[in-house]
């Protein structure tokens, strides 16, 4: 779906999924609810992120996409505790930041 830019559709099966989701499929889900910006999707996404393991926070590629979904949802302040968490950050993180949506 998101492939093809379906981002609704995924949302609705993300809603759905009831097993536990690997760093791919938070990284895929936060890309999603970016794309999305509305208020289902901020809900979605914020969600996600508040269910998802720590150890995940650890990959850069989760991290940063939770960053750049957050600052596109205007939550500068979640984005910021995420981006001061990751210990060895690479220019996509920064960019996330800068960039900010």
């Amino acid at each position: 779906y998101v492939r093809n830019e379906m981002f609704e559709k995924a949302l609705d099966l993300f809603e759905k999924i009831d097993i536990e989701l690997d760093d791919v499929i938070y990284t895929i889900a936060f890309n999603c609810c970016a794309k999305l910006c509305n208020d289902r999707a901020m809900k979605i996404g914020k969600e996600l992120l508040a269910k998802m393991p720590k150890n995940y926070r650890k990959d850069n590629i989760t991290s940063n996409s939770a960053i750049d979904m957050l600052m596109k949802f205007g939550d500068v302040e979640s984005a910021e505790r995420i981006f001061r968490s990751i210990k060895t950050k690479n220019i996509i993180t920064y960019g996330a930041m800068v960039k900010g949506n």
